[in-house]
């Protein structure tokens, strides 16, 4: 495995951190302390806190296309791709008021090639030679998250959450680590407005903050963990409300790193517990018992691009039929329900119920590749609590329980104690 160039660094900015001139002129500082360290440094940054969305209601005000007409999705990118062009540009000329030779780089200059599924495109290749020669030359590159191009020159976006996706992605091409400075100093235990002692982790392996990124943290998006993972690049959490001192210092890296399980050298049993509200569970009652009938089922959902994730069949009260219940993100289950309906002739089935009334808690953490139990002790600190669970997945590393949603953060809480995640 390469190692990463450490004499380079990309840093991130979130929407927090360009939330307005003042906290602009904080970041051009945590920026500028790294250049004095003799780093190499090209920055990455989110649009204004709030400001997406109202590029959005801008494009949603334009109105529909017109009968037989396709949606303007290229223009939607071209209108809501400029929140970040904006604070490319306010952060560059800040860096260039301080003395410091920073200049802005488009996203069709660096260029970040995607693949052309507007308003959701994926990064396909950042060349990085034309980049790492003028950060090399002592320049900062101030780059535009959630912003690229396609091979014809059209502007892209990534979809929400993208712009950690193009940091992890400039990283790569430039082969070093990438900082991400966000509105929390670092990744928890759990959610430290629901359990007052969560502790910050030190480490985090990729593997874990990709089910914690999957199943409700929101500190890092999933996409830029797994390019992450795939890449082999080394990602640190970071608060961006820090200030250097008087000589331009920065006080010592603490955050969390996010790195290869082999980097973490006592490894937790557990090392989160998460929580998702974003949850529906869809019940399909009297479905026709045959064997191709869940593989029907699923084969529709997927074609509608809808994610399926815990799964349960039982006995139905009808002979010849079962019960089948799965959940999807609670934004997909109104579609989910409707391809239901309009195959129930067809799979058949006798009823369809929907309840958005769910959470689904999870516990992560390497080490229960290695030890038994982990389940046991899940399943008794819920019981001893009252809570009852309606369905389980799980993964080498995870095991998710659906629990009804009034008992969501008591579940959090029992969990986090019965697995001492407070003493971490």
């Amino acid at each position: 495995m390469t190692r990463p160039d450490t004499t380079r660094l990309v840093m991130k900015f979130g929407g927090t951190s360009m939330g307005d001139l003042e906290r602009i002129r904080r970041a051009a500082r945590i920026v500028a302390a790294e250049v004095k360290q003799g780093r190499k440094v090209a920055v990455v940054v989110s649009a204004m806190a709030g400001k997406t969305n109202e590029l959005v209601a801008w494009t949603d005000g334009a109105g529909a296309a017109a009968r037989g007409l396709p949606i303007s999705d290229d223009e939607y990118d071209v209108v809501v791709a400029s929140g970040e062009q904006v604070t490319s540009g306010l952060l560059a000329m800040t860096l260039r008021n301080m003395g410091l030779n920073a200049r802005s780089w488009m996203g069709w200059q660096v260029p970040i090639v995607t693949d052309d599924a507007h308003g959701r495109a994926r990064i396909v290749d950042i060349p990085g030679e034309k980049l790492g020669a003028a950060v090399d030359s002592g320049e900062i590159a101030v780059v535009p998250g959630f912003q690229g191009v396609t091979p014809e020159g059209r502007i892209t976006t990534l979809g929400r959450g993208g712009s950690d996706t193009s940091a992890v992605a400039v990283a790569a091409a430039l082969g070093c680590p990438c900082d991400i400075y966000t509105d929390v100093d670092g990744v928890y235990t759990t959610d430290p407005r629901i359990e007052s002692r969560a502790r910050r982790l030190n480490k985090v392996s990729y593997e874990e903050m990709l089910e914690m990124a999957s199943l409700g943290a929101k500190v890092l998006q999933t996409r830029s963990v797994e390019l992450a993972m795939a890449k082999q690049v080394p990602v640190r959490v970071l608060s961006s409300f820090i200030e250097p001192d008087e000589t331009g210092n920065l006080p010592e890296k603490g955050g969390t790193l996010i790195c290869d399980e082999e980097e973490i050298v006592e490894k937790r049993i557990v090392s989160g517990v998460t929580m998702s509200r974003d949850e529906a569970r869809i019940t399909l009652l009297g479905l026709s018992d045959r064997v191709d009938a869940p593989a029907d089922v699923f084969t529709r959902l997927a074609e509608a691009n809808v994610n399926v994730d815990m799964i349960v069949q039982s006995q139905s009260r009808t002979a010849g039929t079962v019960n089948l219940t799965f959940t999807t993100g609670r934004r997909d289950a109104v579609r989910a329900a409707d391809i239901m309906k309009a195959a129930q002739a067809e799979l058949p089935f006798e009823e369809i119920r929907v309840d958005e009334d769910v959470a689904k808690v999870s516990v992560i953490g390497v080490g229960m590749r290695s030890h038994a139990g982990v389940a046991q002790q899940m399943f008794r600190a819920l019981a001893d609590k009252g809570v009852k669970f309606q369905a389980i997945s799980t993964s080498e590393i995870k095991i998710s329980v659906l629990i009804d949603a009034a008992y969501a953060e008591l579940a959090v809480r029992a969990l986090h104690s019965a697995y001492e995640l407070d003493a971490v």
